[in-house]
Parts: C-alpha cells; structure tokens; sequence
C-alpha cells in the first residue's frame, strides 16, 4: 500500500519550496492538515503516527476529534505507544493499576477522554481508532474490519468479535478491547489489538496493591489475553496494520494510502501541544479520578492500626486514623491526618508532609521511632 509522510521534515520541504511555483500550491501544500485533508483527500482517510509517546498520541485523537470534519468522511489512524497503562476518563487508577510499580519502571499513566476499561500499550499493542459522524458510527462493524484483516492473513485464524465488542481468540482470549467516545455530531470507537505485547508486564502493572477502595469508578472486567503471535510467530504488526490499512478501504470503497503523521508538528495541528500538556498533568491523570474511600488497616511493630480516608478530585479531604493507644499516642495519628487533610493522594507530597512533621516530633528515641514507623506505613498506603 503507498505511503505518504506529513511531518516535521516535510513541513518544513514544502513551506521552502521555489517560489515560482504555481500561487494556490504552495499555501496547499504548507496547510495545516484540516485543509490538506480537505483539499486533498477523498472520503477515505488513513492515518499513521510515528510517534510511540501515549501523550502525543491521544492529543491525535483528541485534534482530530476536535477539528476533523467527519460528516463527509471517514478516518482511520493507526498508531502504537512505549510502556504505558492507560486508564478509561471515569476511572480510578490507585484501583486498576500497580502504581509504585509503574514508578519503579518508569511506565507513565495516561487517562484517555473515552470510557471503557484499562489496558497496557507497549509496541506490541496496535491501537487502531475509527472517527465517523454520530449517525455512522458502528462499532461491530470497524470490528469486522480488524476480524476480516486478521482472517486475510491467515484464514484460519479464529478471531470473533463478541457481544462486549471486545476480540477473542480461540473462544477464550480477549486480543483485543474497545472503548469510544460518543460527540454531539462526532464519534470514534477505539480498540487495541495484542500482537506481541510484555504479557507478564501487562500482568504485573495491571494488579492493584492498593487495598480497600470503595469507589463508583467503572472497573475493569479481567479477561484472560493472548498475543496473535503466541498462535502465529510470523503475525507482525507491521503486516497487521497494512492488512487492516487494506481491509478498511475494501470495506468502505476507499482507494486512499496510509498518510503519516507526526503529532509532535505544532504548525501541522495548531494546538496540539498544549493539549498534549494538558494529559500529562496531575489534574488530569489523578484529579478527575470518581471521588472514593480508603478503608484498611496495617501492622506496625505489632500494633494493628486502622486507617480511613475519603479522596475527592484526587486529594485528601478527609482522614481518619486509630493508634492503640498503649502502643502510642492517639495525638501522633490526629496530628498526621490534620496535615494530610487538603493534601493530593500522592506519595511525593505525602512524604513531604511527614518530613515537616518528623522535624517537629518528639526527640524521644522509643517516641520517635515509632512515629517515624507509622509515618512511613502510612506513607506506603499511598
């Protein structure tokens, strides 16, 4: 399938190209990819990013959502991520995922604007997202798109969409899942397809360690997974994107290429950046997370001791603690929650908050020790 390139590089060839070239050419050709696709492109759009950065990416969607008139045609883009988990825009992240984990590794969280569960993206997770009108949308039939590409591969491939519009192989293993994002006039359906995705890596940071939340955040349904190429080595994602590049066109009548497009170019998306900014920031990722309870208990040199908080846009707004008393004193868990109250859910500033505390505590060795134990237990809740 041809493929063309719209990026930084080729931004800058075309806005340098000879002036003697015919007038209405050249603000074409250095247009912003609204009007390319306008003045340009058929019916059928097929995108592509090069850029493997999860932030970079849903700023994609979310421009082409925004700018990209769909009422008279439709679009694919293709696209894949580095390490990442990304979480539905209604759920709650200390629930779905193993965030000191992902710390630890260096794997950001993303919270995408569609609904739907969570999922891990590495390169070996092919994201494929549909943008039609409203009135177009239909997701059982982009599904059919993904089934058919897979079965023109390899016909004998048993790969069925199910009624949760997720994709499962051999009647069992969930390869693929589905989340959209419904407008006033716009939609798109997006979905993952597991080719050769980190399997024990999705498994460790998709395991929550933290323990008694109550919240109304939509959860995730566990599935069992497998990669295409566990049942077939030679599926790569390469060949998969180009087959579900032709398997869209045939399904809709399209003759297009697969156009690539680079969302780090500002002059190519006005805007972009800024909404890519905006996905990456506490407020987004944590501070739209359902308001929720912690209810759960630890161990502290023997003593149980209890703690509850309830969190609302991601920050402590209220905090209860219960210290045996013979243990220490109940004024040490009293003080702590005061200077917690008002502070974000968050390791960082909750350890900041025990610092300032430490250096006003009690010299006493056995009193400090033990404040210091349950600082830090506390501390290791978040």
């Amino acid at each position: 399938m041809a493929l063309r390139t719209f990026s930084r590089e080729s931004m800058r060839r075309l806005t340098l190209l000879p002036s003697n070239l015919p007038f209405l050419l050249i603000p074409r050709l250095s247009s912003t990819l609204k009007t390319y696709l306008e003045d340009f492109c058929k019916p059928g759009v097929i995108l592509k990013s090069p850029s493997t950065d999860i932030f970079q990416n849903l700023a994609l969607e979310d421009w082409i959502h925004q700018h990209i008139d769909v009422q008279t045609r439709r679009v694919l883009l293709l696209w894949r991520n580095d390490s990442a988990v990304v979480i539905g825009r209604h759920q709650n992240p200390w629930q779905e995922c193993n965030l000191p984990m992902m710390r630890k590794l260096g794997i950001p969280l993303a919270r995408r604007r569609s609904g739907g569960g969570t999922v891990y993206h590495d390169l070996g997770n092919i994201n494929l997202t549909f943008f039609t009108s409203k009135k177009n949308y239909d997701r059982r039939r982009n599904l059919g798109v993904v089934t058919g590409a897979l079965k023109d591969l390899r016909p004998d491939l048993d790969v069925v969409a199910t009624d949760r519009f997720d994709i499962v192989l051999n009647g069992d293993y969930k390869i693929s899942g589905t989340a959209a994002k419904l407008g006033r006039t716009a939609a798109y359906h997006h979905c993952t397809l597991l080719c050769s995705s980190n399997r024990p890596l999705l498994s460790l940071v998709l395991q929550s360690n933290c323990k008694g939340i109550k919240s109304n955040a939509t959860p995730s349904v566990p599935s069992p997974v497998k990669n295409l190429m566990d049942e077939d080595p030679s599926l790569e994602a390469t060949d998969i994107m180009e087959a579900i590049a032709s398997r869209y066109n045939a399904e809709f009548g399209f003759d297009g290429p697969i156009i690539t497009v680079d969302p780090s170019v500002e002059d190519l998306m006005p805007g972009i950046h800024d909404m890519a900014a905006e996905l990456k920031t506490w407020e987004w990722v944590y501070g739209r997370t359902p308001k929720f309870s912690i209810c759960t208990s630890f161990t502290v040199e023997g003593a149980n001791v209890a703690l509850d908080m309830d969190i609302k846009n991601g920050v402590v707004e209220k905090c209860a603690m219960d210290v045996p008393q013979q243990w220490l004193l109940p004024e040490v868990g009293q003080q702590l929650c005061s200077a917690l109250t008002s502070v974000r859910f968050c390791p960082s500033e909750a350890a900041a908050v025990v610092a300032a505390l430490m250096r006003t505590s009690s010299q006493d060795p056995d009193l400090a020790r033990k404040t210091r134990r349950l600082y830090e237990s506390v501390v290791a809740v978040i």
